[in-house]
């Protein structure tokens, strides 16, 4: 009986020094970390425990771990911010990125790429925006956010984005102060008139619910497109956002002369000012012919939205990673892209609590490998340009949980 005893303390004894051991769930171990808040560029372990990042150091003990990730020879980020993507996909016909066909289901094609959270650009409006709550947010495990349309029918079609007595303002911002955890701001788009009464509406929800603006400008051949100097200097307030900045169709106004092949003074001033400038590369708004003379003249976008849809996704934009790899060919560096694809995109939605890897923070993490050899890219007109890097998702992780790992690279350090 005492030998029972016995076997049966030294047993629990052993049993209680494993759990002490095991601090935390997950170590990564050996990668290099880029975090633009807390200026991170070195090699330097992971520790996550509960959810949250719980240590970064040099050396942390994997058998400290349930689960550990050799991370040597990639990079180890914050989980990548898509800040324009369209993720409202339903079943209803002509309804577009509005409960519509055209956009896609986030979890699909958001952890594959690194990204842990979207912000839907605009799909729904305040009439539709109970539906994206349901049926997308509440289901997906991907973080879903939302610029509400400033338009009631959200992104149904064109010729629905054209009337004005569907702008409301008030019931826009009321719809955003009743959902605060989860809409950041307000979208205009395709806008063909020649008023500016769709921007002022876009600002007065704005200022009523005390977020950004994000616009998208379209236009129609039939007049010059609204100018984008005027947008700038008369309506924008420091934070609104201008997104498809590097776009050469004729409806729009370019941030390049199509003249001269120089970029436009006041963009760079405007910049400076706190106006954000996102990529919003998409199906049609993406051209070398002005992204590589803007580059020349030191204007980098702020964050790099894909426009993620069908359209998309099968064209030359691909996804969030194929967007940093193409500005990687351009001649962008990794920390930047990394930053601006992280903590830029998070200030500029007001989530300071994501886009880094603070201790405590959300543990939303990118595992990147840079691919190197010869790679080629293509912009929306079919210009192509060659790149010697890549980027590829090795793991991305979600909350403390691994949510992709491409080669299966979490152990177990007891086996």
């Amino acid at each position: 009986m005492k030998k029972i005893s016995c076997i049966l303390f030294w047993s629990l004894l052993l049993s209680i020094s494993f759990c002490y051991a095991q601090k935390y769930s997950i170590v990564i171990k050996g990668g290099h970390v880029i975090d633009a808040k807390n200026r991170i560029n070195e090699v330097i372990d992971v520790a996550i425990l509960n959810g949250k990042i719980a240590a970064l150091a040099k050396n942390i003990d994997i058998n400290m771990a349930t689960q550990y990730i050799n991370a040597a020879g990639m990079y180890v980020t914050p989980g990548l911010i898509d800040l324009h993507a369209h993720v409202f996909a339903g079943t209803e016909p002509d309804h577009e990125d509005n409960n519509g066909f055209d956009a896609v289901a986030a979890d699909g094609f958001t952890f594959r790429a690194g990204v842990t959270t979207v912000v839907d650009c605009g799909g729904p409006g305040w009439k539709s925006f109970a539906t994206f709550k349901r049926n997308i947010i509440d289901q997906s495990k991907t973080r879903v956010l939302s610029f509400l349309n400033i338009n009631g029918e959200g992104m149904k079609g064109v010729k629905w984005e054209q009337n004005l007595d569907d702008m409301d303002s008030k019931r826009a911002a009321d719809m955003a102060l009743a959902n605060k955890e989860y809409i950041v701001g307000f979208k205009l788009a395709h806008w063909e008139g020649t008023s500016w009464i769709p921007v002022e509406r876009a600002i007065e929800a704005g200022n009523l619910a005390n977020l950004p603006i994000i616009v998208d400008f379209g236009g129609s051949d039939a007049h010059p497109p609204l100018s984008i100097e005027i947008l700038f200097d008369k309506y924008f307030r420091p934070g609104d956002i201008f997104t498809h900045v590097f776009t050469e169709l004729k409806r729009r106004d370019p941030i390049v002369d199509l003249n001269t092949r120089k970029l436009k003074p006041f963009v760079l001033s405007a910049q400076k000012r706190g106006i954000i400038f996102d990529v919003g590369f998409g199906a049609g708004s993406f051209n070398f012919n002005q992204a590589v003379p803007a580059f020349k003249a030191g204007f980098l976008p702020n964050t790099m939205g894909t426009d993620l849809h069908i359209g998309s996704m099968n064209a030359s934009m691909k996804d969030e990673l194929n967007v940093l790899s193409t500005f990687l060919a351009i001649g962008m560096n990794l920390q930047d892209l990394i930053a601006r694809s992280t903590w830029a995109p998070a200030q500029a939605i007001s989530r300071e609590e994501l886009g880094n890897l603070s201790v405590g923070a959300i543990a939303d993490i990118a595992i990147l490998t840079v691919r190197e050899g010869k790679f080629g890219f293509r912009d929306i007109d079919g210009n192509r340009m060659e790149g010697k890097q890549r980027l590829e998702c090795e793991m991305t992780i979600k909350g403390g949980q691994i949510v992709y790992d491409l080669n299966a690279i979490a152990s177990n350090p007891t086996k």
